[in-house]
């Protein structure tokens, strides 16, 4: 908005990418939501609400997962990028949180501007049928869902099926970083560090030194 740089040092282009190594691009095609606007202030809300439910939610003491989650759909959108003229695909991203949630929270009611009321699992589907009718491509949004709908395939439905089995494993390095290590079962604190022995000490000093 500044001006410091524009949209055209941002877009995905993979000529760019690889024969020029402007690797940001991979990055920074995913940060763009055009200028200041009704979209770009919907983008924002519907990014900053449901990735914060997914992440106090199902993702909660999983970061790692939640980061991969991230990893995953972006690789997947920028191998469709390849293949389509598509320039910033932050929406899809987006729209991708969205679909995970709403397969995850299938019970929920929801209000679309006090317009219509329907179930969570619509909600990627009205946001399409409203971004239609602002005038925008609907590709982005159906390749959000398609995002979407791979992983939580792949991470909810697959796993349970007969004879289907987790596909994707949240790589170690990833845990190391981002989760909290867990607690070597052998340890054993120092009565000090023992809150829960506390009062008892204190009980035991009482009958040894009674006033």
């Amino acid at each position: 908005q500044l001006e410091f740089i524009t949209p055209f040092q941002l877009y995905f282009n993979p000529d760019l990418i690889f024969r020029k190594f402007q690797i940001w691009r991979l990055i920074t095609n995913f940060l763009f939501f055009g200028p200041l606007g009704f979209s770009f202030f919907f983008n924002m809300i519907f990014l900053y609400r449901y990735c914060r439910m997914l992440e106090e939610g199902s993702f909660r003491g999983r970061t790692a997962d939640f980061v991969f989650m991230f990893l995953f759909g972006g690789f997947l959108m920028t191998l469709f990028g390849l293949f389509a003229s598509l320039f910033f695909l932050g929406q899809a991203f987006t729209i991708m949180l969205v679909y995970v949630w709403s397969r995850r929270n299938p019970y929920i009611r929801m209000n679309f501007f006090g317009l219509l009321n329907f179930q969570a699992p619509f909600l990627p589907w009205v946001l399409m049928g409203f971004s239609l009718l602002l005038g925008n491509s609907i590709i982005i949004d159906l390749l959000g869902i398609a995002v979407g709908h791979i992983y939580y395939f792949l991470e909810d439905v697959f796993p349970n099926q007969p004879g289907g089995k987790k596909l994707l494993l949240t790589p170690s390095f990833l845990k190391m970083v981002f989760d909290t290590p867990e607690e070597d079962p052998n340890y054993n604190p120092l009565p000090e560090d023992r809150p829960e022995l506390q009062p008892r000490d204190q009980d035991q000093h009482e009958q040894q030194h009674p006033q």
